[in-house]
């Protein structure tokens, strides 16, 4: 391994504790090498005030640090895999999948402990248009409003009154110790994650032979498998992270399943079903999940989401 080794994340305090989480991974295992973070603003931290899906675009939390990657500024770049878009540079890839934390959603409310315990009417915040699609089907009585923000500012306003209730990434909370804010956790039945939700994916150049094995050990097996099957469903359906897709696939004994949802943004039109076979078929079966969706009326669905956009 060489002797320092630079990793390119984004400066909010959940990406550099994930990435100083890495750091802290390698400087254990190769003993008298020094990693260093370098800090990449990217679009979507730089436009706050516009909702996600109102920005455009793919790649809006990794594209710079990509930029920075080919130019060989940074030699790994630590992602949250649910912003990673289906589609890498050629010259990149995702290269290691460490142990995925909970994929679930997780429920906040200073006075509310489920969703069924919300008031008529309850102003619930979030930023996914998949929260909200899938909100809006559970309770279509709900206010839902687009919450942007890093978490601690999220918290904040819901602390303020803002919301009765927010809903945001268990392992986010997990990560930063403040798992406690948590009053549930949403099943994947009741709410399916997005796309690689609960996982990293460490990103490097394809030609660094070196550096991919020497991060080998991070890698978790099953992790991968899981979130190679829920990216083959996002690829086929050619959506971003912005978009009314969800995915979850859990291995066992060999065996992957995988459900997969997509969604009008009202939430009036919610097509869900699964898939199951063999771990090493785990794309093939993302992309056919994906085919028998779009079939079922999901194309015509998206048609209509992408055009709002």
């Amino acid at each position: 391994m060489r002797k320092l080794i630079k990793i390119g994340t984004r400066g909010s305090l959940l990406a550099t504790t994930q990435s100083t989480w890495v750091k802290n991974q390698i400087e254990t295992q190769h003993p008298g090498v020094s990693v260093e973070l370098e800090i990449i603003v990217t679009k979507g931290d730089k436009i706050l005030d516009v909702p996600l899906a109102m920005v455009g675009g793919k790649g809006l939390f990794v594209k710079e640090i990509e930029e920075a990657l080919l130019r060989n500024d940074v030699d790994l770049a630590v992602h949250s895999m649910k912003d990673v878009p289906s589609e890498l540079p050629d010259e990149l890839h995702l290269g290691i999948i460490p142990l995925r934390e909970n994929p679930h959603d997780a429920f906040i409310s200073v006075r509310y402990k489920t969703l069924a315990d919300l008031p008529q009417g309850a102003t619930v915040g979030t930023s996914s248009l998949r929260r909200r699609s899938q909100l809006a089907a559970l309770r279509p009585d709900l206010k839902i409003v687009d919450l942007r923000g890093n978490l601690d500012t999220r918290l904040r306003k819901l602390d303020e009154g803002q919301f009765q209730a927010i809903i945001l990434a268990a392992a986010g909370l997990n990560r930063l110790g403040m798992s406690s804010r948590a009053t549930g956790y949403f099943t994947a039945k009741e709410m399916l994650p997005a796309v690689g939700q609960g996982a990293l994916g460490i990103e490097l150049r394809k030609d660094d032979a070196e550096l991919l094995a020497g991060l080998a050990f991070l890698n978790d097996a099953r992790t991968t498998v899981a979130v190679a099957a829920e990216r083959a469903f996002l690829s086929r359906l050619e959506g971003g992270c912005q978009v009314p897709i969800g995915a979850f696939a859990e291995v066992h004994n060999g065996q992957v399943e995988l459900t997969g949802l997509v969604a009008s943004i009202d939430g009036k039109e919610i097509l869900k079903e699964s898939i199951a076979g063999p771990s090493e078929e785990a794309q093939e079966l993302g992309t056919r999940l994906a085919n028998k969706l779009l079939e079922m009326g999901g194309r015509e669905i998206l048609a209509e989401v992408y055009g709002q956009a």
